[in-house]
């Protein structure tokens, strides 16, 4: 905003800012009159505001009582010492006060400091200047346009905090004020909240160069290479189950006519014939033999579209085929009125296929190549030295991290898990995955994902060894996340550049002492 068009001020009142309020309120008009006498009022629409006459203001009128004569002193005072943090010292240090001040302050109750020092002219403001630290706007000069007035309105429109969210997860409301400015067609409304709400703590979560020693790096892991050329197989103690549940996706419903009754609603009260439509039908007329070998055709493209796959399909198909048969009679927990044969129809079937896709490798036993990671190429490994954010999330100081913080993301569960990992013997380091980066890939839904365990742990062994720890209470996709760690486990393994790895979950934060001293043994 040029200045020559209007002022803008931003209030920081730090002292009592009820007080400096109503006065600025005041300060407001001290122009105005002047204007009224060259013909560039304000609106006839526009009120007074902070109950003050023009004679109160004006320095040529005198006050009509004492009191608006204090406030009108003090205003000048205001006025005069905009932008002052100290007033001037004499030879012996003390301050020089202007004559009637320090009566006038005391006899108002106020601090001896210049009092326009909370006072900040932002008048040299233009577009583009991003400041989100608007809190109180007060127009201290005539405005003769709606527009000059929404730009000025519109330096408070800009949010102070992003962080600040309420218990449903939405930002709460901030509000700045408005004096002196006489809009009429931009809508508001009255803000009843007395005072606004303490700012959000905030702490900055970074790594200490004083804990170099306990730096945690990890590879970054976008994917995996598998050469299978003649035997396949899958891992049986990790592959995730498969459940049929008729309560997410309803294998029968009941269908009938709308009608519309007296008052013009659609209902399912009238007449009409009630139909239940259910997978019967189908269900008979489809075998589990072609499930097996439809899901077995699937998976040879699958792996026959790999680069690195040499076997051939008349090889494959019938490992795969066995594979599945085992799959269907173990793995898949069927709920009735569920059938194993809904596996024919989405999205069981795509389900099917990505676990087993996930799950199937080259059978080391009989020769094979054991699968190995791909890592990202356009990062490098991954080090609790990169982190450095300010979140307003619950931490909690940690001794035996290269981070000063461990921050949570629950309520209970991770603080606890923390601390048992904090004063555990075994542990040299450990990091909580808050800000590191740290993700292993899986696919759901057709869709790669990335899981984010909560823990790396640096076990205190002679060979370099490390835990992801992960506590996890009800997850529909816990098994599924779980398989996706193991495997990235065994990649890592095999590759060996990044040390030796494990993954372990606890379904309670109790039994991390012990998953701890299992690990280290």
């Amino acid at each position: 905003m040029r200045p020559s068009r209007g002022i803008e001020r931003e209030s920081a009142v730090a002292d009592h800012p009820a007080q400096v309020a109503r006065d600025l309120a005041g300060i407001a008009q001290i122009e105005q009159p002047r204007a009224r006498g060259r013909g560039r009022g304000p609106p006839a629409a526009h009120r007074w505001i902070g109950g003050m006459a023009p004679q109160a203001c004006c320095g040529s009128r005198r006050a009509s009582t004492p009191a608006q004569g204090d406030q009108t002193r003090w205003m000048r005072f205001t006025l005069d010492t905009v932008g002052k943090t100290e007033w001037p010292t004499g030879r012996l240090g003390g301050p020089i006060y202007p004559e009637g001040f320090e009566e006038l302050a005391t006899k108002r109750d106020q601090p001896l400091h210049p009092p326009g020092r909370d006072v900040r002219c932002i008048g040299m403001l233009t577009e583009g200047w991003d400041c989100s630290t608007v809190t109180h706007i007060i127009g201290l000069r005539p405005f003769m346009s709606q527009l000059l007035c929404e730009q000025v309105v519109g330096r408070g429109l800009r949010r102070a905090s992003y962080d600040d969210f309420d218990e449903q997860g939405r930002l709460r409301e901030e509000v700045a004020k408005v004096f002196g400015v006489p809009f009429e067609v931009i809508p508001f409304k009255a803000n009843k909240q007395i005072a606004p709400p303490p700012p959000v703590k905030r702490f900055h979560v970074h790594a200490l160069p004083n804990r170099a020693n306990l730096e945690i790096k990890f590879p970054r892991v976008e994917g995996y290479t598998q050469a299978i050329r003649n035997r396949v197989t899958a891992n049986w103690q990790e592959i995730p189950t498969l459940p049929l549940e008729p309560g997410r996706i309803p294998p029968e419903v009941e269908v009938k006519g709308l009608n519309v009754n007296n008052r013009g609603r659609p209902s399912l009260s009238g007449p009409g014939k009630l139909d239940r439509v259910n997978l019967e039908e189908f269900r008979s007329k489809r075998r589990l033999q072609e499930l097996t070998f439809d899901l077995a055709r699937t998976l040879t493209r699958e792996y026959k579209a790999q680069p690195h796959c040499s076997i051939s399909s008349h090889v494959l198909f019938p490992q795969l085929v066995d594979i599945l048969e085992r799959y269907l009679k173990e793995k898949v927990r069927v709920q009735s009125p569920a059938h194993v044969k809904d596996l024919f129809l989405a999205p069981y079937y795509g389900w099917v296929v990505e676990r087993l896709v996930e799950n199937i490798r080259g059978d080391v036993s009989q020769g094979e190549t054991p699968e190995v990671p791909r890592y990202e190429s356009t990062r490098g490994p991954g080090s609790t030295s990169e982190v450095d954010f300010w979140t307003s999330r619950d931490v909690r100081e940690v001794n035996r991290s290269h981070l000063n913080y461990a921050v949570a993301d629950t309520k209970r569960w991770e603080q606890s898990a923390a601390f048992f990992i904090d004063t555990h013997r075994t542990v040299k380091s450990f990091v909580k995955n808050s800000g590191l980066g740290f993700a292993i890939p899986y696919l759901h839904n057709g869709q790669m994902h990335d899981y984010m365990p909560d823990f790396i742990i640096q076990l205190n062994t002679d060979a370099q060894r490390y835990l992801i720890l992960e506590t996890k209470g009800y997850d529909p996709l816990k098994d599924v996340k779980k398989a996706a760690a193991e495997r990235w486990v065994s990649a890592v393994n095999s590759d060996g550049k990044f040390g030796n790895w494990a993954f372990e979950m606890a379904e309670h934060p109790t039994e991390v002492s012990e998953i701890l001293s299992t690990a280290s043994s």
